[in-house]
């Protein structure tokens, strides 16, 4: 491992990465009157004031030096099996291995491994159901946030790949920054088993942060992923996949098919 860092980042400090459009969105609230949208705010940034000095957002990283071997990603001390798109059609079959280093190049690559969390109280919905979720949805954006200010500092600083990046917050929200951070649990990487690879290579526990059997992380306002630096990276929705594809990821992960399978059931090709 080239570099392995812990860091902390006061609610304050996150405020302004917060992308208050998904926030909206869990509310069911986009597109609805302006006024409503406000109180909705005023009351969840006087929650985000009362936790000011007491609580915070925490991310660990790991940056590797890693090649592409396959639909592998190879790293010091294991690898990241991954899934490839088999849709057909004119569009390319994507997996993110595609954006690193293959190994017969003879040269490094580097990636990055993280994960962040949002360490706040979350309100019993038993005692109050409005309180309770406007504390997890918030939750939820200052995890996501702690992920955008550490992945900034990554390019900027301890990655450096981007050192003079100078992008507003709408353009960050946006992603318009070079290199992408693909989630455990979304499109490209829906295997929420995964979990299990990238915490036994950066120690998600050093955040606070544990696995259920199913790979969920506890707190649920956490997020997990990779980060990758190469220009022409981009996300993509991974689809369907056939029964060969499970089989053979399966092999690589070392575990059985039904194993995977209860992971992936929803990406499957019943066809």
């Amino acid at each position: 491992m080239k570099m392995h860092k812990t860091l902390r980042f006061c609610v304050d400090q996150l405020r302004p990465y917060i992308n208050w459009i998904y926030f909206f969105h869990a509310w069911s609230m986009n597109g609805k009157p302006a006024h409503e949208q406000q109180a909705l705010r005023g009351d969840a940034e006087k929650l985000l004031s009362s936790w000011q000095g007491l609580y915070e957002g925490r991310a660990v990283f790991g940056l590797f030096d890693a090649n592409s071997d396959g639909d592998d990603i190879v790293v010091d001390g294991g690898r990241i099996p991954l899934l490839r798109q088999q849709h057909g059609g004119s569009e390319p079959n994507l997996c993110l291995a595609d954006f690193v280093r293959p190994l017969s190049m003879g040269k490094k690559d580097t990636i990055g491994i993280f994960c962040t969390t949002a360490q706040v109280p979350i309100v019993d919905a038993s005692s109050d159901p409005y309180a309770s979720l406007l504390s997890q949805t918030i939750a939820d954006r200052l995890a996501e946030a702690s992920a955008e200010l550490m992945h900034l500092e990554v390019r900027r600083s301890y990655w450096g790949y981007a050192p003079h990046e100078s992008l507003s917050i709408e353009d960050l929200l946006s992603e318009r920054f070079q290199g992408i951070r693909p989630a455990v649990g979304y499109p490209s990487m829906p295997d929420t088993s995964l979990n299990f690879v990238l915490d036994s290579l950066i120690d998600f526990s050093s955040i606070g942060v544990h696995l259920t059997e199913n790979g969920m992380m506890r707190p649920h306002a956490s997020v997990s992923g990779i980060m990758l630096a190469h220009p022409e990276a981009r996300y993509f929705s991974l689809g369907p996949i056939g029964e060969d594809q499970l089989e053979d990821y399966a092999r690589r992960r070392g575990v059985p098919t039904g194993y995977i399978r209860r992971f992936l059931q929803a990406n499957l090709n019943d066809d």
